[in-house]
């Protein structure tokens, strides 16, 4: 085993030596590490005099760790471009041949090219972020605790590994290097938008989130190192050249594996469909045990902090709280406003967003979204449950039951089954497909949810929109009397 790790490491030395030899990638690089902290430092100097005059003394203690997150993100934006060429660059220099004639596996080539990806950009972020911390050390400004600290810093290790695994999938699949850089957006976009995610939560002070979005982004990154090593082929690299958009190939593979030889509607529904509902029966199985954690989760997090509210609160609230509870609402203006469309609507636009959070995040995205719509199931009969401590006279399981199960039983399955079909697609992705290109898979798995969202989710979620219009509202109407 330490023979094999010692050839990636080979790999990986060659690989240093030739960035420690371009003065093209260590100039902007050395620029970027050193002054970019001074601008920061300037920036903050000008906040913190801008702020002391309104005695936010919340922003001020967030300050620098804000800085020091940004500081180690753009040392990364910049080392991406070595990550970026790191098989495409080889291709057009003509040093791909002797390269991959080498007697290397392929999980040795891969890691050697990534190993060095993320450790040039992780050294210039952690130099950046001390030189920052020496230039905060000498003026009034609040250093973070040793616990932030450590967040960002993995954070940044994070950022760095997700971003630079990306690139390299991008450089393994890319046939020029102008296209690998162009692909590039769609790396540092995304990240970007995460990492404004990241500071609402830094200012807020919540660690706890913060650790979540740290093994998030880690498990990702974990991912997409899984899809490079998955789709790596070397006879793919040597013989591939610029690749073109071919829609009518497109067409025709993605008809062809949506109808699927069927001859009549009858024979797709049996065969087609049902053959794709057999292959997400393991994704099925998972989803129905991450639907049971996230209840019991949101359920009890619901009774231990509202409880605790409660607990807190003065009698004079909480009769005010108890008196609007008493309250009828007014179901006939509410089916005025909702209707069947709109809930249909709604319904499938949730579906359709969680199969696009899971399609660019390998489904981690798309389940998180799943657990939140389905965790609303257990909040709400939490909420009912303490309600009916404080007033006797309410029946949560009669409340819960007639205005969720009617139009439940259709469409929580729909909701299962599409994610299912989203996390199975997520799965498929990151693993092996001999003789298949990543399109190629892409395009297939893509044939298989459209034929489940169309064939079963679209129908379950037009008959619980139906029912939630014009069936529901009356036994919740009658349960609430």
């Amino acid at each position: 085993m330490f023979n094999k790790l010692r050839l990636v490491w080979l790999v990986a030395g060659r690989e240093l030596k030739d960035q420690f030899r371009d003065w093209r990638v260590l100039t902007p690089m050395v620029i970027l590490v050193f002054c970019f902290p001074i601008l920061m430092n300037e920036f903050a100097k000008q906040t913190v005099d801008f702020l002391n005059q309104y005695s936010a003394n919340l922003i001020l203690e967030r300050l620098v760790p804000f800085s020091i997150m940004i500081i180690g993100f753009f040392p990364i934006t910049i080392s991406l471009v070595v990550a970026l060429e790191a098989f495409v660059g080889e291709k057009e220099r003509g040093t791909i041949e002797p390269m991959l004639s080498a007697p290397l596996d392929n999980w040795q080539l891969y890691f050697g090219k990534l190993l060095v990806g993320v450790i040039t950009p992780l050294v210039a972020s952690y130099l950046s972020i001390a030189f920052y911390l020496v230039l905060v050390s000498r003026q009034n400004l609040v250093m973070p605790p040793f616990i932030i600290m450590l967040q960002l810093l993995l954070l940044t290790t994070a950022h760095a590994t997700l971003m630079v695994s990306a690139a390299i999938v991008i450089s393994v699949q890319s046939t020029t290097v102008k296209a690998a850089n162009l692909l590039a957006s769609f790396i540092v976009i995304p990240v970007a938008i995460l990492m404004q995610g990241e500071a609402v939560m830094l200012f807020w002070g919540n660690e706890q989130v913060l650790w979540l979005a740290i093994a998030g982004v880690m498990i990702i990154a974990l991912l997409l190192i899984r899809v490079g090593i998955a789709h790596f082929q070397r006879e793919y690299l040597l013989g591939r050249e610029i690749d073109t958009i071919n829609l009518r190939w497109l067409w025709r593979t993605f008809r062809m594996n949506f109808l699927g030889g069927a001859r009549s509607f009858g024979e797709w529904y049996q065969h087609v469909l049902g053959s794709a509902l057999r292959r997400i029966a393991p994704a099925i199985f998972v989803i129905v045990l991450v639907a049971g954690a996230s209840l019991w989760m949101s359920y009890d997090w619901v009774i231990v902090n509202v409880t605790d509210v409660i607990n807190k609160a003065s009698a004079e609230n909480l009769e005010k709280i108890a008196a609007r509870a008493s309250e009828i609402p007014n179901l006939s203006s509410l089916k005025e406003n909702i209707n069947a469309p709109f809930l249909f609507l709604n319904n499938t636009r949730a579906v359709t967003l969680i199969f696009f959070a899971g399609l660019f995040s390998f489904s981690v995205l798309g389940v998180l979204l799943y657990m939140v719509n389905i965790g609303l199931i257990g909040g709400v009969f939490a909420l009912l449950q303490l309600l009916s401590n404080q007033m006797p006279n309410i029946q949560p399981a009669q409340i819960f039951f007639a205005g969720v199960l009617p139009h439940g039983i259709f469409e929580i399955p729909a909701l299962m089954i599409g994610s299912a079909a989203m996390l199975y697609m997520g799965v498929t992705i990151v693993t092996p497909q001999t003789g298949k290109s990543m399109g190629e898979v892409i395009l297939e798995l893509f044939a298989d949810w459209t034929k489940i969202f169309i064939g079963l989710v679209v129908p379950l979620l037009a008959v619980a929109a139906l029912v939630e219009a014009y069936i529901t509202p009356a036994l919740l109407a009658n349960a609430l009397k």
